[in-house]
């Protein structure tokens, strides 16, 4: 029974939102045309090595893209690449990667597979590993599919390029990647390849090899690098910014709860499957004050929490958010942090206020000092870095605790009154929080 798919502009409406290119653009709007006129379905891939046992939210802009051409009602192949990770993706890497076990190997893949499926139906993917046709290569298949390509056309590659000018070594089998992921789109004839702009040179080699095998090339989409929590480098573990698919539900919601407004939108487009027409609909309403960003903010993390916990799970992270971080203040058992008022007051003239020049006053008058709230959020730990605390200042991201009910601080200067030699003020930062006590050393 031929299949039936919906017209290509349709199609086209959902597989373009949020990419950053495509090659060549005309040839897959005619693959999907022959599709609708044929009843079958596009061939279409994305390869992960194991390297880590973990995704994050960075790695399924991927993954979702693979399942709206799959929502289509065309054929998605995830493969894993049990075969490269033996030599690790050299992309954007400074130096050779060091080299995995098969046991560490398997033992990856195996829980990418269950993290895969909270987007992909497992009933409609077509899940395929890379050594079932490059380890019967053999030693002269490999040597024919060397024979391919130059040392030079190796070179042109951006990261390769840049380490041999600065005299950086790289090994002969990081060449043989860019091959081997290339060859995986001959053995699986494939129509379309998906995979990060970072990922460009790879994606090529692929139509390269296709072409020389008598096969169509494929078409490329890339999709975006998507920044992390700081919305500055892009979302990785190691760099703390990290949202990973397999955190408990509260703690994901609160992180989303955490982005800024701006990201927000980047969000939306990149991890929902919301059509880019709906999301733009959003962003102006909230533009002309017809929606609040904070109800947005919301929808957004709760719909991507849902997407890897369930709905109903969402519904409590968001419940125990709003009881948190809005119906009530910080906890008490929060970390308490002592800080001295004159490391974190702000240092203009016009703006301190010397304590000893002032004598007691009742409650209304008691002497204030004005606080930096970069230096304070710097020091209390809740910002890793001097930049980081300006963005959360500038994106009005702090509150502190007043009369058990969070406020947020709409200004970079926090004006604080003395109370005793240590006063002390609950600080939330997203879902991080500290009790400040405050010491009166002036």
């Amino acid at each position: 029974m031929m299949k039936q798919f919906a017209p290509v502009e349709e199609q086209w409406d959902l597989i373009s939102k949020g990419v950053a290119e495509i090659l060549p653009v005309e040839a897959l709007r005619e693959r999907l045309g022959e599709s609708v006129r044929t009843g079958v379905p596009l061939r279409v891939k994305a390869g992960f090595d194991p390297t880590a046992p973990d995704l994050h939210l960075g790695h399924t802009v991927l993954i979702r893209k693979l399942k709206h051409f799959q929502d289509l009602g065309h054929t998605v192949i995830f493969l894993i690449g049990d075969a490269t990770a033996l030599i690790g993706d050299p992309t954007g890497k400074s130096q050779t990667r060091p080299a995995m076990t098969p046991e560490q190997i398997e033992a990856n893949a195996a829980t990418y597979k269950e993290q895969v499926f909270r987007i992909l139906d497992p009933q409609r993917t077509e899940v395929r590993y890379n050594s079932e046709w490059l380890n019967g290569l053999g030693f002269a298949g490999m040597i024919k599919l060397a024979a391919k390509f130059t040392v030079s056309q190796m070179l042109e590659r951006e990261d390769f390029h840049k380490r041999f000018k600065e005299e950086q070594p790289i090994s002969v089998h990081e060449l043989i990647y860019p091959m081997a992921q290339g060859y995986d789109s001959v053995a699986l004839q494939c129509d379309v390849e998906l995979g990060g702009t970072d990922q460009k040179f790879n994606l090529m080699r692929g139509r390269d090899l296709q072409r020389d095998a008598g096969q169509r090339p494929q078409s490329i989409l890339m999709v975006p690098i998507l920044e992390g929590l700081d919305g500055v480098q892009k979302m990785s573990k190691s760099l703390g910014n990290a949202i990973g698919i397999r955190e408990p539900a509260a703690e994901m919601y609160g992180k989303l709860m955490s982005v800024s407004d701006e990201l927000m939108w980047r969000y939306w487009t990149l991890l929902t499957d919301r059509r880019q027409s709906e999301i733009d609909a959003m962003w102006v309403s909230v533009a002309q004050g017809q929606l609040h960003p904070m109800q947005q903010k919301k929808d957004l993390a709760r719909a991507i929490t849902a997407d890897f916990h369930g709905a109903e799970a969402a519904g409590h992270a968001a419940e125990g958010w709003a009881k948190q971080f809005q119906e009530g203040g910080v906890r008490s058992d929060a970390e308490r942090v002592r800080i001295k008022v004159s490391d974190v007051e702000m240092k203009l003239p016009d703006l301190r206020v010397k304590l000893s020049q002032l004598e007691p006053f009742p409650d209304q008058h008691q002497p204030r000092v004005v606080l930096d709230l970069k230096k304070l959020l710097r020091a209390s730990g809740l910002a890793s870095s001097n930049s980081d605390a300006n963005r959360h200042v500038l994106a009005g991201a702090g509150q502190i605790e007043e009369d058990g009910h969070l406020i947020h601080v709409p200004a970079p200067i926090l004006s604080v009154k003395k109370r005793g030699s240590i006063d002390v003020i609950p600080i939330r930062l997203g879902k991080k929080s500290r009790i400040l006590e405050i010491e009166w050393d002036l």
